[in-house]
């Protein structure tokens, strides 16, 4: 009698964790080696340039019917951009802007940028940050976008950037905009 409760007792502990299955797992920070959250501030400048030999941003697809506006509503872009030290194009370079804006209001002049910002040196060489918000370059002088991620010494990052612009020439689009980035991460 005794072996067969014990038995009876074994099979319906198999069978609620059977039921109960979850697809999640509750981890402690510290089992994969992270610590308490840093908090980082950065400061760069983004170097977005359409003239010359070496673009360093490109249209990739455009509306039907170009606007007479530089970037019409429903443009994508490719970047490639320089982060410099520094507002001077031959400052010392700390990273690059990767990604991709698009060209979202009909009614102002509004980007959505999805990029990772991927630092090349210091203490940040090999980590990156990823950016995804609207970015109303004409309305607003600070600009404010959402940190959703990053990689490296910035995993779990989160937190935000501030834009603004250092120069820009809007006849030919060339734009060196600087970047002050609060991030929390481990």
């Amino acid at each position: 009698m005794a072996n067969s409760t014990i038995f009876l007792c074994l099979n319906l502990s198999l069978l609620i964790s059977l039921v109960t299955a979850t697809y999640y797992q509750s981890l402690a920070p510290t089992l994969m080696g992270f610590r308490e959250d840093k908090f980082t501030h950065l400061h760069f400048f983004f170097h977005d340039v359409v003239t010359g030999p070496n673009p360093s941003m490109v249209i990739v697809a455009e509306p039907n019917g170009k606007a007479k506006d530089a970037l019409p509503f429903g443009t994508v872009v490719a970047m490639d951009d320089p982060l410099t030290a520094g507002p001077e194009p031959d400052s010392k370079l700390v990273g690059k802007a990767q990604g991709i804006y698009t060209s979202i209001s009909q009614a102002e002049m509004g980007l959505m940028m999805v990029m990772t910002m991927a630092f090349t040196d210091g203490d940040f060489n090999g980590s990156s940050i990823s950016v995804l918000a609207r970015n109303m370059i004409m309305s607003e002088p600070v600009r404010e976008m959402a940190i959703v991620g990053g990689t490296g010494a910035f995993r779990f990052a989160r937190g935000y950037a501030q834009a603004r612009f250092h120069s820009v020439d809007f006849s030919k689009g060339d734009a060196i905009v600087e970047y002050d980035v609060f991030v929390n991460h481990y």
